[in-house]
């Protein structure tokens, strides 16, 4: 039996999958949000959603970021 070959994504398209992954995470987070206060406008378990929305926007930045650097230091060269 012939092994198959499994591609693993680099470079720019894997950080591209990351921050969509991110995305999608952080859209769920903000749904749940939405949700609870709809429900319990008082409700301790927002400030925590919002805590974890916080977090993944700033890993979503730090992607970009870092993104850009790539590009930067590519066309200095």
């Amino acid at each position: 039996m012939r092994g198959h070959r499994v591609w693993k994504p680099v470079g720019p398209f894997r950080k591209n999958v990351e921050i969509e992954r991110l995305y999608l995470e952080l859209a769920s987070f903000n749904e749940r949000i939405q949700e609870l206060e709809r429900q319990h406008p008082e409700a301790s378990k927002i400030d925590a959603l919002r805590v974890g929305a916080l977090a993944l926007a700033r890993q979503i930045d730090e992607i970009c970021c870092s993104s850009a650097n790539d590009l930067t230091e590519l066309l200095a060269k």
